[in-house]
């Protein structure tokens, strides 16, 4: 999960859409509280990506990662971008062949 994570942080941090797309399910989705909406499937999750990391300039950095289990991580990022700084939790989980299906964001 370390890796999955780190190759997500990564990719999104390069503005990488298709890099980061190739590391969820297509039928995943992205709910995050604080801009009030879920995100789902490949579309959802293209659009989540394009809107809030390309369109925000956002960069992600990982202050640490709790894995509950083998597929489930709680892990906590720092963001800043156009928007300014926050911190956000993403609860994560992926499906039996390494993807991930489901994130589930908000603020601090």
């Amino acid at each position: 999960m370390q890796k999955l994570v780190e190759s997500f942080i990564a990719t999104a941090n390069a503005f990488d859409v298709e890099g980061a797309l190739s590391l969820f399910a297509t039928d995943a989705v992205i709910d995050d509280v604080s801009v009030g909406g879920a995100f789902v499937g490949t579309d959802g999750v293209r659009q989540y990506l394009e809107r809030f990391f390309v369109g925000y300039s956002t960069s992600s950095k990982l202050l640490s990662m709790e894995e509950l289990d083998t597929v489930h991580s709680n892990v906590r990022l720092d963001f800043t971008g156009d928007f300014g700084h926050e911190i956000g939790i993403l609860k994560i989980a992926i499906n039996a062949t390494g993807l991930i299906e489901r994130i589930d964001a908000d603020l601090e």
